[in-house]
């Protein structure tokens, strides 16, 4: 929604007029959709004409000042979220995702640009690429207490789907396998730890500062990865790929620090591990995609999903 409404006032402001239909079609929307967006634009305070007839249609009314965008705290850091982990993939939309942020910004009230400002301050992404939709409220919560060196407190949901409740001295926001990741220091066990955003609720600043601690590698990415690599997960395998381990590297989607060690100058290993066999499988088709021969060591069931891939590929 709050994206429709941008690309419906951008297009008013690159014509003298647009008919309901055409801007229909340039939204993907229905005639009534594009009627509703146009009632809400006025009430922010945009003055869009309509003018009646056969040529009749849409304008923004000249000689007027337009008032700055209005969004309320979830659909700012939500726009912010998207235009941040913009795809690197297609070429152009970095930059242009950067571009349309700081005309945002500038757009902005001060109270709410400053909750955009924290998200992208706290943020580390770890790899490039889309990253899953998490609550923009929850993001934004932690991103101002990674900011402001502010204890967090929070409900979490373990993997095993049991609850705890935490409280952390929060470090940093890091993008990595399309999640949402909070890198934070756990005072309880006094040490490093690494939640899942979207399995985090009703953070709450604690109003209560902490000085930060240093990380035990200096980066948070690094870490993250390094840690994500060793962790313990439900399905693991081990590839031995007959290629260099640096043409491995680049081919995987999901390169995190410490997954390829080199067996020899023509050889590499790939540790894959994951409690989604999916991500596995994922991997496995970066490789197969070189072009090179390779062994997989893993469970039975990473077989099976793998079959049941190639049946889906063989019957495309």
């Amino acid at each position: 929604m709050p994206g429709r409404m941008l690309r419906l006032l951008s297009l008013l402001q690159t014509r003298r007029e647009w008919s309901g239909a055409e801007l229909a079609r340039r939204l993907d929307v229905t005639d009534r959709t594009v009627r509703r967006d146009i009632d809400r634009l006025r009430e922010l305070g945009y003055p869009v004409d309509a003018t009646t007839g056969t040529a009749g249609g849409y304008r923004l009314a000249s000689g007027r000042d337009l008032p700055p965008l209005v969004l309320d705290d979830d659909e700012a850091v939500a726009i912010a979220v998207g235009l941040r982990t913009a795809s690197s993939g297609v070429h152009g939309v970095e930059d242009a995702a950067m571009r349309a942020l700081a005309k945002l910004e500038q757009v902005l009230p001060a109270r709410l640009r400053a909750q955009v400002a924290a998200v992208g301050s706290a943020t580390v992404p770890l790899q490039e690429g889309a990253v899953t939709s998490t609550d923009p409220e929850t993001l934004a919560v932690l991103a101002i207490a990674c900011r402001d060196h502010e204890l967090v407190a929070f409900d979490y949901r373990r993997r095993d789907g049991s609850a705890s409740h935490r409280r952390v001295e929060p470090h940093s926001l890091v993008t990595a396998y399309r999640r949402w990741l909070l890198l934070a220091f756990d005072p309880g066990p006094r040490d490093w730890r690494i939640f899942r955003v979207d399995r985090i609720s009703a953070p709450t600043p604690t109003r209560w500062r902490f000085t930060p601690r240093p990380l035990p590698d200096g980066d948070a990415a690094e870490y993250v990865g390094r840690s994500l690599a060793a962790a313990p997960y439900r399905y693991n395998a081990r590839v031995v790929v007959r290629a260099p381990a640096a043409r491995v590297m680049a081919g995987l989607s999901q390169p995190l620090p410490g997954k390829v060690i080199a067996l020899d100058p023509n050889r590499c290993e790939v540790r894959c591990g994951a409690d989604d066999l999916s991500l596995i499988t994922h991997d496995l088709l970066d490789i197969s995609q070189l072009g090179v021969e390779f062994d997989v060591d893993g469970p039975a069931e990473l077989f099976a999903a793998l079959r049941a891939v190639g049946s889906i590929l063989l019957n495309l």
